[in-house]
C-alpha cells in the first residue's frame, strides 16, 4: 500500500490483525501510526506493510476486548456504539472516518453522541454487541494462520483489559501504608511500573494486589473516595 493512499481513520491489517490508522507522518521511517482495534495497543509501520480494509454490514470484530457486529438500517440505542463509515459532519460537529462514538441520545434515526456530535443515520453503522450468526469475522486477515493459543487469549481479553484499567494508577494518587499508617503519592509512572514518594517501585498489578497499600484519593480531586 503506497503512503499516498493511506488516510487517517482507515481500517488496515498489520501482522494479520485489524488496526485503525490514527496518524500519518510522511517523513518518519515508519510513517503509519495505528492502534490495534482489539485492545488499543499503539504501533507504527511502513505503508507497504499494511493492507487496506473497508468495514461493511455484518462484519464482526473485537473492539477493546468485546465482540461487535456492524449493522446497517439498525436503530441505535442509548449507551451503545456506532462506527462512522460515511462521515458528513456539520460545521459544529467534530468526527471523521471510522470513528467509534458512544450514543448519548437518539433523535429519530439520528444520534447525539457523548462527544456532542449529531450523526445522521446514513453516516454510521450500529455496533451490535456480540457475534451475530452469519457475520463475517474481520479481526484477522487470515484466521487460519492464527494459533489456537492466540484465539484463547482473545476470548479472555475483555476480562484482562477490565482488570488492567481498574488497577491503572495515576500521578497524584495517594496510598495509605497499612503497616505504618504512613501515606505516599504516586510521583512517576514508567511503562507498567509506578514510583511512590517513598521510593518504592511496584508494577501496577503488585500495587493493586498489595496487602499493605490501600488507595486513599487523588490530589487533583481534593477529596476522599
Amino acid at each position: 500500500m503506497k503512503l499516498l493512499q493511506v488516510r487517517k481513520g482507515q481500517f488496515v491489517y498489520y501482522k494479520n490483525e485489524l488496526h485503525k490508522v490514527y496518524s500519518v507522518k510522511p517523513l518518519a521511517k515508519k510513517s503509519v501510526l495505528m492502534f490495534r482495534v482489539k485492545d488499543m495497543e499503539q504501533v507504527d509501520a511502513k505503508a507497504e506493510e499494511i493492507t487496506f480494509y473497508k468495514p461493511k454490514h455484518m462484519d464482526c470484530f473485537l473492539f477493546f476486548g468485546s465482540k461487535y457486529t456492524l449493522l446497517e438500517k439498525q436503530p441505535a440505542e442509548e449507551g451503545g456504539y456506532i462506527l462512522i463509515t460515511k462521515p458528513d459532519p456539520d460545521y459544529m460537529d467534530h468526527y471523521s472516518l471510522n470513528e467509534f462514538e458512544k450514543v448519548e441520545s437518539v433523535e429519530g434515526n439520528n444520534v447525539i453522541t457523548t462527544r456532542q456530535n449529531t450523526v445522521k443515520s446514513k453516516e454510521f453503522l450500529v455496533m451490535a454487541p456480540g457475534e451475530i450468526s452469519g457475520s463475517n469475522d474481520i479481526a484477522y486477515f487470515k484466521i487460519a494462520d492464527v494459533p489456537a493459543e492466540q484465539l484463547e487469549e482473545d476470548a479472555k481479553l475483555e476480562e484482562v483489559l477490565r482488570e488492567k484499567n481498574a488497577i491503572r494508577p495515576s500521578i497524584g494518587d495517594v496510598y495509605l501504608n497499612l503497616d505504618n499508617t504512613g501515606t505516599a503519592m504516586v510521583v512517576a509512572i514508567f511503562g507498567e511500573e509506578v514510583t511512590l514518594g517513598t521510593g518504592d517501585r511496584l508494577t501496577f498489578h503488585q500495587l493493586y494486589k498489595a496487602d499493605n497499600w490501600s488507595y486513599l484519593y487523588n490530589v487533583a480531586d481534593g477529596d476522599f473516595r
